[in-house]
Order: C-alpha cells, then sequence, then structure tokens
C-alpha cells in the first residue's frame, strides 16, 4: 500500500511541521530550527533536503506571520530592512559553502547553533533601555519606535547598531548553510546587543527571515536539493503553525515560552549530535 503510506508519511510530516511552525513563529526563530532536525532524526531525511524543504518554510512562515506583528504594531520595518542587508549576502555565501560540506559536518554544526540557541533564551538581558539611550547610528537612520503594550503605547532606542549589523550577516550564514531562518541570532542581534524590546525582536525577526531564506533558496534548488513531495507537507504544516502563534503572542507569556523552546531544543541538539557523529 504505498499510497497510503506516502499519505501517512506527509500527515505525519505536517503534524510535526505544525507545531514547528506555532513555536518558529513564538520565539522568532522561524520553524526551521525545529523542522530541519525533525526531518533528518525522526523520518530520516538527508540534511540538505531537510534544509532546502525549512528554507521553502521558512518564506512561509514570514509571509504568515509578519503581516499580522506589522498590522499590530510590533514589527519594526526599518530595522528589518536595515539588518537584511546583512542576513541576505551571508545567506548566499551560507548556501554556496553547504553544497561542499558533507551532511555530517553540517549536522554537527547544526547541533551546536541549536545549544546556542537554546542558552542564549535562558540568558536573555533583563530590564529595559531609557528611551533617551539611543546609537548615533540609529539617530542617522531613524530606527527608533514604539509597541504597544498593556500599559499602551511604549517607546523604544537602539544602540550597538555596527555590532548588530555584523552579527546579522552571521545569521544569514547560519540561514544558508543550515537551512534556517537564522532567528535564533537575529533575536539575540536585536535583544541583547542592540538593546531592542523582546516582542519587538522576534516579530521583527519573523519578517526578516523570509527575504534572508529566498536569497539563498535558489541555489538550493540549483542543486537540485528541493524537493516537491516534501517541501508541501513541510510549508502548510509551518504556515498554519505560524498563523495561530502570531495569534497566541500576543497573550503568550515570555517566561514559558523561553522554558518549552530550551527543552525541545536541547533534545534535538543531541539526537543532531549523534547523527553527525555517526
Amino acid at each position: 500500500m504505498p499510497h497510503i503510506d506516502n499519505l501517512l508519511f506527509s500527515l505525519l510530516i505536517y503534524i510535526g511541521s505544525f507545531f514547528a511552525g506555532l513555536l518558529g513563529s513564538l520565539t522568532g526563530l522561524g520553524g526551521g530550527v525545529v523542522v530541519v532536525p525533525m526531518l533528518t532524526v525522526l523520518f530520516g531525511v538527508d540534511i540538505h533536503f531537510a534544509a532546502g524543504a525549512s528554507l521553502i518554510s521558512v518564506i512561509a512562515t514570514s509571509s504568515g506571520s509578519a503581516s499580522a506583528y506589522v498590522k499590530e504594531g510590533y514589527s519594526n520595518i526599518r530595522i528589518g530592512m536595515f539588518l537584511e542587508m546583512a542576513t541576505t549576502i551571508g545567506a548566499v555565501a551560507g548556501a554556496m559553502v553547504a553544497g561542499i560540506l558533507s551532511a555530517n559536518a553540517i549536522s554537527i554544526i547544526f547541533a551546536g547553533i541549536l545549544v546556542y540557541s537554546a542558552f542564549s533564551s535562558i540568558l536573555r538581558r533583563k530590564g529595559n533601555v531609557t528611551y533617551s539611550d539611543e546609537d548615533k547610528y540609529a539617530k542617522l537612520l531613524k530606527l527608533k519606535g514604539e509597541y504597544p503594550t498593556g500599559n499602551g503605547m511604549e517607546r523604544y532606542s537602539v544602540r550597538n547598531v555596527p555590532f548588530g549589523f555584523g552579527l546579522s550577516s552571521l545569521a544569514g550564514v547560519m540561514s544558508g548553510l543550515l537551512g534556517i531562518g537564522g532567528g535564533a541570532i537575529k533575536v539575540i542581534a536585536m535583544d541583547r546587543i542592540m538593546k531592542i524590546p523582546f516582542k519587538v525582536s522576534t516579530t521583527t525577526s519573523n519578517f526578516m527571515i523570509g527575504v534572508t531564506a529566498a536569497a539563498s533558496a535558489g541555489i538550493y534548488l540549483k542543486n537540485g536539493f528541493i524537493h516537491a513531495a516534501l517541501v508541501m507537507p513541510v510549508m502548510l504544516g509551518v504556515l498554519t503553525g505560524a498563523f495561530l502563534g502570531a495569534k497566541v503572542l500576543t497573550t503568550a507569556s515570555s517566561k514559558t515560552l523561553k522554558a518549552v523552546f530550551t527543552v525541545i531544543i536541547l533534545v534535538l541538539a543531541f539526537e543532531m549530535l549523534k547523527n553527525g557523529l555517526k
């Protein structure tokens, strides 16, 4: 019964991708950070094809949730468009390198990125930077903004713009190399380095990841790593999960999100490292 087996396989991938998209949307990391290890560890998909499917799903995630975040006033479009210049260049470079490295090497690198993502989420900075505390480059580029809170609109400023720009280029390299949106590094660049509020960082990251993924997806397509039968359930699952995540984010507890995210990511990191060392 190969037809039924194929349908079951696609359904299971859809379900897993749905939860990946939900988590990715809530944390600003994009579904790819869960989709790639899920496909390789649970379904035995070659990591190059998993990364290709993930990149397409990341584009869907960004398209699905970013529009809602922009409408609600969370995303800072000026910051997103500025940092996208760095991430796009990095993504193209990363995708080229991905065609050279072995699956084992990419798995080990991915495990390291997952561990970094988990602990950076735990060690997120505390406290807010005052509105007047602003970087000279942020003033020049007019990056400051405001976002909705329970007490009305709250203004924020931006700092350490050059460092944040440089770190975003690294996020682009990781996106192209591993098939993820690079949101883990982007959120850290904005939240911890540029001192942007956490919800603004995550939503702006969602706004950016689609462009970053699109920059490297073409190279994966050229190398034959985009498989339609795998991409379709992954994309649909991540997209529906991302839509739900956009609705849940405004009421979700950041502390709970970080705890759930950390546990899942560490388990996936262990499995990816184990596969890479085989």
